[in-house]
């Protein structure tokens, strides 16, 4: 195994539309973050942390760091029986398609 391949994985998931775009906060704190944490810490999902940048010039209205593991354990938790059930939330809370992205050591 690699370095690379044991080292904490840090995935962003963003959320980025108009300033009036349909966003309920409170959802997603006190929902769907617990949902995600229940659902994805036996797989290694170590924290979750979510971001509302103050302004939103970049369109950016929420931001969520998601920590695991290890590379494995992202790959488990995104293949995993629960991960329909995590995505199927989203509805719930916005309307705005949610991006995923990797953070990268430099």
């Amino acid at each position: 195994m690699t370095q690379e391949s044991t080292s904490p994985v840090t995935i962003y998931v963003t959320y980025s539309g108009a300033a009036n775009a349909r966003f309920d906060r409170d959802w997603y704190v006190d929902r769907h973050l617990p949902l995600v944490m229940t659902s994805w810490s036996r797989y290694g999902l170590e924290a979750v942390t979510a971001f509302f940048p103050a302004g939103q010039q970049d369109g950016t209205l929420a931001l969520c760091e998601c920590r695991f593991r290890d590379q494995a354990a992202v790959d488990a938790a995104f293949a995993s029986p629960e991960a329909p059930t995590v995505m199927a939330d989203v509805p719930n809370f916005t309307d705005i398609a949610p991006r995923r992205v990797r953070a990268v050591s430099l």
